[in-house]
């Protein structure tokens, strides 16, 4: 495989190309599911039936048009790459970011490899004892995903299809309101767009993990909660009522001195998060809420958000 022509014809950087080659190696991949088999399985992965249809119509056949010999060794090189950290929790892309307005093929490649990895992980799952319905309360995040990055006009995927990568390995679970990452000494949590933020719902979720970890990975030890997000920001105090769920939320954790984030721009993921959308003017977004009213008017006096990290103990 010539990977600067493999990178020229795929319209990335060879060195993106060349990560793929040595991170998977010659590690073995995993088969799609059937064909056939394939529209129940994206219904039990929650994936829209827009999304499913598109899918669907990009299937990577034997002879598909649409599949360029480079393509084909992207997605197999992808799903090895994946399959190889099986059991990771970091933060893994699982290849470049490819130009996705060349059909269904470019546009879904992750998700395939993303299918592939179902039954891998699920495996995986059933040798540490994890129920089936832990499982597929988890994978089903990937029909979340592609709803919102359809939402964003296709502005989501790149940011998301490292982010699923965690589930396809393992990583993270969800129990009840939260997701729960593995990794270190503290159980690192995430909120997915999936209902209110209630007290309620996040004691739930924070009980289910504290009996879900020591049963199914006794061998790890963890001594907190974590969390990094906008969510965490202090500036929100001056907005949001004192008995919203955010700032409820919030009073869990004992903030860290704040650090400029590497690589994120927090500005950047309110917007993502609150709006779905990167590319909508101040002045052009929705004011229904009281969030969305102070995300706009703190942004549009120059202010920003800032990103912060908390924790609490188990």
């Amino acid at each position: 495989m010539d990977l600067d022509d493999t990178a020229a014809r795929l319209g990335v950087p060879v060195e993106d190309i060349d990560r793929v080659h040595r991170l998977a190696g010659d590690r073995p991949s995993a088969p799609l599911p059937a064909k056939a088999d394939a529209p129940a399985i994206l219904e039990r992965l929650a994936v829209r039936p827009d999304d499913a249809a598109e899918i669907m119509a990009g299937w990577p056949d034997p002879g598909s048009p649409l599949w360029t010999i480079e393509l084909r060794w992207l997605l197999d090189r992808s799903i090895a790459l994946v399959r190889a950290d099986l059991g990771g929790h970091g933060w893994l892309p699982p290849g470049p970011e490819l130009p996705r307005e060349r059909g269904p093929a470019w546009r879904h490649l992750y998700v395939y490899a993303y299918l592939a990895l179902v039954d891998v992980v699920r495996s995986y799952h059933r040798d540490h004892g994890i129920a089936d319905d832990v499982s597929w309360a988890t994978l089903a995040d990937l029909g979340r995903n592609l709803a919102v990055d359809r939402r964003m006009n296709r502005e989501g995927w790149p940011v998301m299809q490292s982010w699923l990568t965690l589930h396809a390995r393992g990583g993270l679970y969800e129990l009840g309101r939260l997701q729960h990452q593995r990794g270190g000494t503290a159980i690192d949590l995430h909120i997915s767009e999936s209902g209110p933020l209630t007290p309620e719902a996040i004691t739930a979720s924070l009980d289910q993990a504290r009996a879900f970890f020591p049963r199914h990975f006794p061998d790890e030890r963890y001594t907190a909660f974590s969390c990094g997000s906008w969510l965490l920001d202090p500036q929100l105090l001056e907005y949001l009522p004192g008995d919203s769920n955010i700032l409820r939320f919030q009073r869990r954790f004992e903030l860290e001195p704040y650090q400029e984030p590497d690589g994120l721009d927090a500005d950047v993921e309110v917007l993502r998060f609150v709006f779905r959308t990167l590319s909508t003017p101040l002045d052009q977004l929705p004011r229904h809420t009281v969030l969305q009213r102070a995300i706009v008017d703190h942004l549009a006096a120059g202010r920003h958000w800032q990103i912060r990290r908390g924790r609490f103990p188990v």
